[in-house]
């Protein structure tokens, strides 16, 4: 299937979708609190983005049973939402979640500390979102996609961190899930050229040990096979001519997501946006 490229007027619809996306975020986190259940969240998810007349990208997807994929510590991705996982003190909660909006889809995930955490979870989270913005920094015209990964997989293993192969970033617009596949590791010689105009979303998945997963018993949820620590971070990214444009967040806002979660000062994030739109 060919690379879609979006006109300036269907990227200001995307980055539509990507505010209700950001904003579904931000209410998420209010309620993340030990003793909540993830259940609680996707509820949280499906009651804003049905105000804003929009829809859970996720919800049905490929069967997928619930509004947003909700996954504690070892687990990686597209853990389901129930009330008996219910969030500690310590935790990292990783939130994923798309949403269509007049025909547009955005996708994007967050990793949220959950009070005083360990050394080893502030480290992880805080590369791993490092990792999310030396991505999306290379997506440039003329530059390859293996930019991005290359970019991605040398600051993660620079730091003894595994970088999940077995699932990608992705192109997304008309459709949520849409060519080309953006892998998080790779060389920067390899893959095509990215153009302006170009959407793609960009989602480092990073494990505090190896790169190895598993699939759970629910046949959803993806887990790190030697049960370390694993965070994840996602934005929809437009590419134009003069750089990256951020599709799922206001610009100028806060990325510090210690800081945000009331258990962290600015200094503690070291998240360097330079080169791109945020």
């Amino acid at each position: 299937m060919a690379v879609k490229i979006y006109t300036s007027k269907e990227v200001s619809q995307i980055m539509e979708s990507g505010m209700i996306a950001y904003e579904a975020h931000m209410r998420i986190r209010e309620r993340i609190r030990p003793g909540v259940s993830t259940a609680e969240l996707d509820e949280v998810a499906r009651e804003f983005i049905y105000s804003k007349k929009a829809k859970p990208a996720f919800l049905g997807l490929y069967g997928f049973p619930a509004c947003i994929c909700a996954c504690l510590n070892d687990s990686v991705v597209h853990g389901i939402p129930d009330k008996k996982t219910i969030i500690r003190e310590g935790d990292v909660v990783s939130i994923d979640l798309g949403v269509g909006y007049n025909g547009y889809f955005s996708d994007t995930a967050w990793t949220w500390p959950v009070g005083e955490v360990s050394d080893e979870a502030r480290e992880l989270v805080t590369v791993t979102q490092q990792c999310l913005y030396k991505g999306i920094a290379e997506a440039q015209v003329d530059n390859r996609i293996g930019a991005i990964g290359e970019a991605v997989q040398k600051h993660a293993e620079n730091h003894g961190y595994g970088v999940v192969r077995q699932l990608v970033g992705h192109g997304i617009g008309k459709a949520i899930h849409e060519e080309p596949q953006v892998p998080n590791f790779g060389r920067r010689k390899d893959g095509i050229k990215i153009r302006a105009g170009m959407v793609i979303a960009i989602e480092p998945m990073i494990n505090a040990g190896t790169y190895d997963v598993f699939t759970d018993s629910d046949k959803w949820t993806v887990r790190t096979k030697d049960g370390k620590l694993s965070a994840h971070f996602e934005h929809t990214i437009a590419v134009t001519s003069s750089g990256p444009v951020i599709c799922t967040m206001p610009k100028g806002a806060n990325v510090n997501v210690f800081e945000m979660m009331g258990n962290g000062s600015a200094k503690n994030a070291g998240v360097d946006t330079a080169g791109v739109n945020a």
